[in-house]
């Protein structure tokens, strides 16, 4: 017998009080942004916010891992702060990847995919979810999904490795997949990837670039987190045998070679947590910023000195990753403590861009005005 999880809907309906921002104008003093860009608060009271998607009527959906809820943000004002927020289902497991098309949200959860039909009329009292898709793995170690449309109007998403480092029994462990928005057509792009929760499409080439958590426990150092590029199916990326294109892993390379696998376009540091991403498209910022990519680095857990916690600019060059540097640094003190991490990049129609903080709890708006 087969058994279904069902939804559970509850819904909140909240004219956001921003008294609130006295309580967090102290995290907001310490980030550090280039020159002529502010940061400000979106978003109060969306605990956990992990993944974001953007509606054609600038509705602003939520995923969370931990918290089990799906938000909805609205900014009718127009004042750049969201001064509504629904709770359109809670109870899910590991809701993280949220994707908007055609008038509906898509949810991913650990083991299926799920979609809200006409969701924008209906934030009150959202229509009965349609399970599309539901053979994905349960398991919780790296089950959590990120959910994309791509430029052919398919849903992207990804199956991490049920472990830190092992040789996962069944083909749909550490893989990219894809299919149609109604299910079906589910296919394998490729494989050997760990854990990916971020990826785009380059504005210029089209390719499809993610970011990959690289395994545990091999110290401070190693192995670096990765930029990788999707080019045609088939490709394997490497683990559980190489890590970064040339670390050979200790307990399952056995006879591997490195070169056998597609080696990262870019490596960031160990343990720096590479999340969501976002190639650059709009008009707002300086001409310099556009086609390029931001990268949350929500930050290292288990490393000795900590590092990350930022939102890095990743510079590209025909259509290449060529420098990485911080673009908002401060959530991580000099002292060690840690003010929030940042999970997912969104970019708005006017250009700014909105950044989701599960540990806040808040999505940030960060704009940028010209000095006369």
């Amino acid at each position: 017998m087969k058994f279904i999880k069902v939804f559970s809907f509850f819904l909140v309906t909240v004219n956001i009080s921003f008294a609130g921002q006295n309580t967090h104008q102290d995290v907001l003093d310490k980030l550090q942004l280039p020159v002529g860009f502010s940061i400000s608060i979106f978003a109060y009271n969306v605990p956990n916010a992990r993944s974001l998607a953007l509606s054609d009527s600038g509705v602003v959906y939520v995923g969370t891992r931990q918290k089990g809820d799906v938000y909805a943000l609205k900014d009718t004002t127009g004042d750049g702060h969201a001064n509504k927020r629904y709770v359109i289902a809670t109870n899910l497991y590991m809701p993280n990847g949220v994707a908007y098309k055609d008038g509906a949200l898509y949810v991913a959860e650990a083991n299926k995919i799920s979609q809200f039909d006409n969701i924008d009329q209906h934030l009150g009292k959202p229509l009965k979810a349609k399970v599309i898709y539901d053979q994905l793995p349960s398991d919780k170690h790296h089950g959590w999904k990120y959910l994309r449309f791509g430029p052919d109007n398919k849903l992207y998403t990804a199956v991490g490795a049920p472990c830190n480092i092992c040789l996962p029994e069944k083909p749909i462990y550490s893989s990219l997949v894809r299919l149609n928005k109604d299910g079906s057509d589910f296919e394998i792009l490729a494989r050997g990837i760990r854990n990916t929760v971020g990826f785009d499409w380059h504005p210029k080439t089209g390719q499809l670039f993610f970011t990959e958590n690289g395994r545990d426990y091999l110290g401070d150092n190693l192995p670096p987190d990765e930029l990788n590029r999707w080019s045609k199916k088939g490709q394997h990326f490497g683990y559980p045998f190489c890590h970064a294109g040339n670390i050979a892993d200790p307990e399952l390379a056995a006879d591997k070679q490195c070169s056998e696998f597609t080696a990262p376009e870019w490596k960031f540091k160990a343990h720096m947590t590479p999340l969501g991403l976002r190639f650059y498209t709009g008009t707002q910022f300086p001409q310099r910023f556009r086609n390029q990519l931001f990268v949350a680095q929500h930050g290292s857990w288990n490393r000795s000195k900590p590092h990350g916690y930022r939102i890095a600019l990743v510079k590209f060059r025909q259509g290449k990753p060529v420098s990485e540097q911080a673009f908002i640094s401060g959530w991580l003190t000099k002292d060690g403590k840690v003010l929030g991490r940042p999970t997912d990049i969104l970019q708005m129609p006017n250009g700014s861009l909105l950044v989701a903080d599960d540990t806040l709890g808040v999505i940030y708006r960060v704009s940028y005005e010209k000095r006369q």
